[in-house]
């Protein structure tokens, strides 16, 4: 299910130096076999990507999946429930919006990293970085 990205801009903004969140990036082309078969949502199927890639699995439940599904150039964020009692729907909501403008108007890669600092500065500001910690999930985006 998973495959690394080369290096690229996306990879040069590091979550990890501005706060002990965890940040994944999923882009998935469009959805087939089973998720469509099932009619699956987009939200749903983000729900089944952050169990799959265990994004709830960390020690402050602050991990966050910022889903992409291209085809609809539709953006879904997944936030385990230590960071999202802080941020909220709203929060969340006004990231996937604005990144789904860029797409809209053509620009993916400015969506994508607008998208990934503003989940960052989210994560400074509930959960800043003091001092080293684990990585403990991969920083890679993943495409499906």
């Amino acid at each position: 299910m998973e495959s690394g990205v080369p290096a690229s801009p996306v990879n040069a903004v590091p979550p990890r130096a501005w706060a002990r969140g965890q940040i994944r990036f999923v882009v998935e082309g469009a959805l087939d076999g089973a998720p469509l078969f099932r009619n699956q949502s987009a939200r749903e199927r983000a729900l089944d990507i952050f169990s799959h890639l265990r994004i709830w699995d960390t020690a402050h439940n602050n991990g966050v999946l910022i889903y992409l599904l291209l085809a609809d150039r539709d953006v879904e964020i997944v936030a385990d429930r230590g960071i999202d009692a802080k941020v909220g729907t709203a929060g969340w909501e006004k990231i996937c919006t604005e990144m789904e403008t860029d797409f809209r108007a053509g620009n993916f890669e400015r969506g994508v990293i607008k998208g990934i600092e503003a989940v960052s500065r989210e994560m400074a500001k509930h959960f800043p970085r003091a001092g080293g910690g684990p990585n403990e999930l991969p920083d890679v985006p993943v495409v499906i």
